[in-house]
């Protein structure tokens, strides 16, 4: 089954204060790069040519004017725009005709690791039918989603728990079936007002058919000042591999 991609650089970024008052936060300096390049060439890297890019309305046209056809990065870029902020899954959404028949490998605009996708794609290639999360250890779990394993499988998820079961974070990195769209259908808000990609994944959890990978390198959202200061320093000690 085809694998297309999404890329999710919504949001206003407005945990990174002055640094996105003109602009969207996914076009800030990762390294050599704007931030958005390096979801884009991971995507690239694990063989994959058609690319979805969902962000806002108010930076839209400065995405198309960097990124263009995508044929620079040789890939097939289409752009969807969210009108609104309504959570990673309402984002996600977004992409059902674009994927409608096809299984869709997600990254969070912000997410810079240092890892290739080549190794989910070929473990998700065995189990098509199942949906994928990328997990990484972390000394401060209780800020994500968090998965609770035992003998090499997922037995619960929560979503930013004041008592974390474990440390593995649940990074911005996700493959989905194309079954996932009918289900982000049934959501209803958070009580953020925001539909939780957590749900997505808890509803593949309870069904039997989520599966993980997990990081072994370096990983981070670049979402604050101090994370994108820690992006950088880990970039410019060792660049991603695509």
């Amino acid at each position: 089954m085809t694998l297309r991609g999404i890329i999710l650089a919504g949001g206003k970024g407005t945990r990174l204060g002055e640094l996105t008052k003109v602009t969207n936060k996914h076009l800030l300096p990762v390294g050599p790069y704007p931030m958005v390049y390096h979801p884009l060439k991971k995507l690239v890297g694990a063989g994959i040519q058609d690319i979805l890019l969902v962000s806002g309305t108010e930076h839209m046209g400065d995405f198309v004017e960097l990124l263009g056809s995508g044929r620079e990065h040789q890939c097939r870029l289409t752009y969807r725009v969210q009108d609104e902020a309504g959570g990673i899954a309402q984002a996600l959404g977004l992409a059902e005709l674009y994927c409608r028949d096809v299984r869709s490998l997600v990254i969070l605009g912000d997410n810079i690791f240092r890892d290739s996708l080549k190794d989910l794609v070929a473990a998700a290639n065995e189990k098509p039918d199942h949906a994928w999360v990328m997990l990484k250890r972390v000394p401060d779990p209780q800020r994500y989603g968090v998965a609770e394993l035992r003998d090499g499988r997922i037995i619960s998820i929560e979503e930013k728990p004041k008592k974390p079961k474990s440390d593995y974070a649940v990074s911005g990195i996700y493959l989905y079936p194309p079954d996932v769209f009918d289900f982000i259908k049934t959501l209803k808000p958070s009580a953020r007002g925001e539909l939780e990609i957590t749900d997505v994944n808890r509803h593949y959890l309870e069904n039997n058919r989520l599966s993980y990978r997990e990081l072994p390198g370096y990983w981070t959202d670049a979402g604050t000042l101090e994370s994108l200061a820690t992006a950088n320093q880990l970039v410019a000690k060792e660049m991603p591999s695509y």
